[in-house]
Parts: structure tokens; C-alpha cells; sequence
């Protein structure tokens, strides 16, 4: 298990980054061979990022949302799409697959995502009673006082 933070704490990440929700809805459950291939796929996409040179890759890391839904956090646009579109990656292939496999068959399993792009300083988070989570995992945890005392404070820096 985690190890809980005691303290109230903001997360701080330098420069500008990249938040991307993504998931999938299963819409028929008893159709397990449908949906399944689909939730295995982001966790082979999830081990290759986490063992690749993230530097190079700028995957940052996630967080879990729900079963089947996630935040992703990323560098840059650029980097996400270079991911997402590397044909030697595991993502791409199987996006491929996907659109192959249920082009007349989409309502057995969806897909989503929503990419942000947040500029340097335009965010806000904080924690309390929690372990490293979301942004706090990804940047970097700092007490929740003084100027980050409020979040119209940690948003104006």
C-alpha cells in the first residue's frame, strides 16, 4: 500500500505539460472476448512506456481512475502523438486492429480519451491525508502554505 503524506501538499511540475484521459467503456459485459483483447492492450502499452527511456518518450506516468479509465501525464503534444503514431510502438499496431476488428461492431466496447494541454503555472492541485496521487505522483509534492495556501494562490504561483 502506499504511504499515506500526513501533511497538506500541492503538486509542482516545471514547464509545460500534457494531461490525457483516456478509457473504455464496455457496453455489452457478457461479451468478454470483445472488451478483453481492448483492456489487456493499455496495459502492455502502460509496460512498454514505463520501461522505456522517458526522457525520450516524455510519458511522465499515470494514474488510475476507474477499471477501465485513466490520466496520463506527458511532456508535450509532440510526444504523445510520436507515441501514439510510432509504428514500432505498441499503440499503434493495435489501434490499427482495433478499427479493423469493430468497424461494424463499435457498440460492443468504446474507447475515449481528451488530451489537455496546460501551460507552465495554469494548474492547480493539492492533497491531503493521501498518498502520492495524479500530478503529486508525476511532479513534485510541496507544502500547502503561504503562497500555496489557497488555490487562487497556487494558480497565480
Amino acid at each position: 500500500m502506499a504511504k499515506i503524506i500526513g501533511d497538506r501538499v500541492a503538486a509542482e511540475i516545471e514547464g509545460d505539460f500534457v494531461v490525457f484521459l483516456i478509457g473504455m467503456k464496455v457496453n455489452k459485459f457478457w461479451k468478454v472476448g470483445k472488451w478483453m483483447p481492448v483492456a489487456k492492450a493499455m496495459g502492455v502499452m502502460l509496460k512498454e512506456l514505463y520501461a522505456s527511456d522517458r526522457e525520450q518518450t516524455g510519458f511522465l506516468g499515470h494514474q488510475p481512475l476507474s477499471m477501465f479509465n485513466m490520466v496520463q501525464y506527458w511532456r508535450s503534444f509532440d510526444h504523445l502523438e510520436a507515441y501514439a503514431r510510432s509504428k514500432d510502438r505498441e499503440h499503434f499496431p493495435e489501434w490499427i486492429e482495433f478499427n479493423r476488428r469493430y468497424k461494424s461492431r463499435r457498440g460492443d466496447v468504446g474507447i475515449w480519451h481528451e488530451t489537455y494541454l496546460v501551460e507552465d503555472g495554469a494548474y492547480e492541485a493539492v492533497y491531503s491525508g493521501m498518498p502520492a496521487f495524479g500530478l503529486g505522483k508525476v511532479g513534485n509534492l510541496v507544502p500547502a502554505t503561504g503562497s500555496r495556501e489557497a488555490a487562487r494562490q497556487r494558480l497565480a504561483g
